[in-house]
Formats: structure tokens, C-alpha cells, sequence
């Protein structure tokens, strides 16, 4: 059945729609873990606003509370705060704002799916409690934590993300999915079980939930770093404290990316020897690869991850099907669409 509230117009329709609307627009982000009896209801509440007030965003919601990043007309931002805190799922809910707004739009249009979890988690133990979290950690307790040499620091973000910025001594483990690093970590660490473990990720969704799950896999104190990267960033720049976060945060719209300590610690994943901290999509849309390109090769390669993929995009449209149809079918299914270009 066709959604009558969905925007059913081509991508690039949309995109040039929010391109020609000079209205600046606020990037924000937020979650909670809330019961939602009826997602489905609930997801066309939010639409219906959300689509009056002309924002844009993707908003996973489920059983288990909603996971929203978005932006809003900044004329419309204090009817949306508004209708947002007088809902009883969401009254209270802390927004993290973006550090910084990009060139262009960080949406380009509204887009909010019922899903299983809001978090996919790969989990299936009916007696874990995601609500029995860890404790928050601020920006200075996180400071501390960081210099604290008996301390244990867990990046749960993807390994493309904490390849371009991470905090200083973390643990980054080479994962590509959140599932991955749910199994991953408890393994990694279980010898560290009653040392002082902090946790942290992008908005703080990914480690709330990642510390619950460490909680019920014995571990004894765990805590994760409240509002995630972004707003220790605000609370860094707030209260005069050291930044010990390096390089950039990876954000998962149109950006790709926000400044956070002035360092670039990542390499251009073409040539491997021009620090370049700057995400591109592969030109070619069978590929569509997210690789890391330095101005030299980016203008070498015309935007492309490789020579080969650059030849295949002149190919006729017939033969570009087949080729898409044979990588889709085998190499697809095994490869992170978002994987780090590990080698050209």
C-alpha cells in the first residue's frame, strides 16, 4: 500500500527542492530507550508534524523507543522543541546539536521506518534488560578517564569511524557493524572485567545500550560517555576543558563528518600517503564505496575509488546491469556497503 505521507519524488527532485531553500536549518539528534506499544502509530504522529514543519531526516522508531537524526528550519525550531517535549514518549528527551552545519543541507528529505530495534544489535537473549545501563560519564569524568593509565577506553563505533578520529589510548576494534562489535568487545576485554571500562560512540545510543549488554555479560563497572561525541564536543568548548579527542567525528548524513580536535590522524585510502581525513562515495554507483581521498588522487581518479571503476562507468547501461547484477549477487552481500576501501 502506498504511504500518503511519504515523498515519493526522485532523489535528485528532492535534493534540488532543499538545495534551492536558503532557510537555514538546524542539524540535531536523539534517542531513547521507551516502550512504544504501537510503532506504527506513533511513526505517523511524528510524520505528520515533522512533515508540517518541514523537517527532514531518517528516524528509526520500535518496540523498544526511537533513534532520530535530523535537521529543522531554524524558524520552525521552537514549534518542534515545543510538540516534541509535550509527548509523553519524549518529554525530557536531551537533543544533541551539531557541532557544526555543513555547505549544503544534512537531509534531503523525511524519512522514518518501523523497525525491530532502533539499534540493530544481532541480539536474541530474552533475559537481557537494555534498560539496566551504565552509569553517565561527563566530558571532564571522561578527561579523567582518558588519563587514568588503569583505565580502559572502548570506541563502539565502526572501524571507518575511528579510523578518522578517536580518543586518545581507546580501543578501536576492526569491526564494520555494531552486531560485530557486541560480540567482539565482552571477548576482548574479558580479562579486564573489574577494571574501570568507559565506552563511547557517536550520539551516545550505540554505547548506552553497549554498556547494558557489557553489564549482563559480567563485567562489573562500566560506564559510557553521556551524549557521546558530539556533545563532549559542547562540553569541552562550554566549561574550558582539554579536548582529548582526536581528529573528526564520522555522522552518519549528508556531512560525514564534523571537526572535532584540528588533527587529521587518517590517510587518503588511495595513494596511502596524504593524510586526508575527507569521506567520498565511489562515482560509480555500482560500487558507491565510502573511501577516504585526498585532493590529488580525487582529481587523478575523477572522483572514483579506482581506474576500474572509473572504466566501468563508460560502459553501455546494458552491460553496466550485468555487472551490477553479478557484484550485487557476490560480492554485496559480503561487503559492508560503508567498509573501508582496504585496498585498490
Amino acid at each position: 500500500m502506498t504511504d500518503p505521507l511519504r515523498d515519493m519524488r526522485p532523489r535528485e527532485e528532492q535534493r534540488q527542492a532543499v538545495a534551492s531553500d536558503n532557510r537555514p536549518r538546524r542539524t540535531v539528534s536523539f534517542y531513547r530507550y521507551v516502550r512504544i506499544d504501537d510503532p506504527a502509530a506513533f511513526r505517523l504522529r511524528l510524520l505528520k508534524k515533522w512533515g508540517e514543519l518541514e523537517c527532514l531526516g531518517r528516524i528509526y522508531v520500535a518496540n523498544e523507543g526511537i533513534n532520530a537524526q535530523m535537521n529543522v528550519p531554524v524558524e520552525n525550531w521552537a514549534e518542534f522543541d515545543a510538540w516534541v517535549q509535550a509527548q509523553p514518549e519524549l518529554t525530557g528527551v536531551p537533543y544533541k546539536i551539531a557541532v557544526e552545519e555543513g555547505p549544503s543541507s544534512s537531509f534531503y528529505k523525511l524519512t522514518i521506518k518501523v523497525r525491530d530495534k532502533v539499534v540493530a544489535d544481532g541480539l536474541d537473549d530474552s533475559t537481557f534488560d537494555v534498560t539496566n545501563t551504565g552509569e553517565y560519564l561527563t566530558a571532564a569524568e571522561m578527561n579523567a578517564y582518558v588519563d587514568d593509565p588503569e583505565a580502559i577506553i572502548i570506541d563502539m563505533r565502526n572501524a571507518y569511524e575511528s579510523e578518522i578520529g578517536h580518543f586518545e589510548k581507546a580501543i578501536k576494534p576492526d569491526v564494520d557493524t555494531f552486531r560485530e562489535e557486541l560480540q567482539v568487545v565482552p571477548e576482548l576485554l574479558k580479562i579486564h572485567k573489574d577494571k574501570k571500562v568507559a565506552l563511547y560512540c557517536t550520539g551516545g545510543i550505540r554505547c548506552e545500550k553497549a554498556s547494558a549488554w557489557m553489564k549482563h555479560m559480567g563485567f562489573k563497572n562500566v560506564k559510557h560517555l553521556k551524549g557521546g561525541v558530539i556533545d563532549y564536543k559542547h562540553q569541552v568548548e562550554r566549561e574550558g576543558l582539554p579536548n582529548k579527542f582526536k581528529g573528526k567525528n564520522f555522522v552518519f548524513d549528508e556531512r560525514l563528518g564534523e571537526r572535532i580536535g584540528d588533527e587529521v590522524i587518517s590517510y587518503c585510502h588511495l595513494c596511502h600517503k596524504n593524510k586526508s581525513d575527507e569521506h567520498h562515495h565511489c562515482k560509480n554507483q555500482i560500487c558507491h564505496k565510502l573511501f577516504l581521498g585526498c585532493e590529488e588522487c580525487l582529481e587523478k581518479k575523477n572522483g572514483y575509488c579506482s581506474y576500474t571503476c572509473q572504466a566501468v562507468d563508460t560502459l553501455p547501461t546494458r552491460v553496466k546491469k550485468i555487472i551490477a547484477r553479478y557484484y550485487n549477487k557476490l560480492k554485496r552481500g559480503s561487503q559492508f556497503k560503508k567498509a573501508r576501501l582496504k585496498s585498490v
